[in-house]
């Protein structure tokens, strides 16, 4: 397929753009995937902020020029079949899905990432996708507060109970 060289700027453009947007990046192998495979991929990233671009790579190492710590960390991966996933949202939430879908789709590779300007192997992604989310970290801390305050209230109910009053069920209105 026949390129123009504004159609190869405007591609340099986007590209740039999304890695300016992005709070991490990663660089996949979805060579010998199935159609429905890659939909089905982009689909679940879609839910996670998070976008995968099929790029080329020369076009791709002219989008990095403009982000160093970036191209540091991916240029060496940019060899092959390769697509960009940019992540918009939770990295460790992009990670989460490549790396779960790899695990099904065992000829997705996810190559190399970055995430804060700081290059992340396999073993860092692979980290990155057991730790939990955002959501579920803000809960547990607020779980977390809460306990104290739950444990001595149930104490108080027992000691009231004890000494033969009626446990309070409901918050006293102020």
């Amino acid at each position: 397929m026949l390129i123009t060289r504004a159609d190869k700027e405007q591609e340099i453009k986007s590209l740039t753009d999304k890695l300016a947007k992005s709070k991490g990046a990663f660089v996949v192998d979805f060579k010998g995937m199935k159609v429905e495979q890659v939909t089905s991929l982009r689909k679940k990233l879609h839910t996670s902020e998070s976008e995968m671009k099929v790029v080329r790579n020369t076009l791709a190492r002219r989008a990095l020029k403009d982000h160093p710590a970036v191209e540091k960390a991916l240029t060496t991966s940019l060899k092959g079949t390769n697509a960009l996933v940019f992540s918009y949202g939770e990295v460790n939430a992009t990670a989460k899905i490549l790396s779960d879908f790899a695990k099904d789709v065992e000829v997705l590779q996810i190559k190399t990432g970055v995430m804060d300007g700081e290059g992340l192997d396999s073993a860092k992604i692979n980290f990155l996708a057991t730790l939990p989310g955002k959501d579920q970290l803000r809960a547990q801390f607020l779980a977390t507060l809460n306990a104290p305050g739950a444990k001595l209230a149930r104490c108080i109910n027992e000691y009231v109970k004890k000494m033969g009053g009626e446990p309070a069920t409901e918050a006293p209105q102020a």
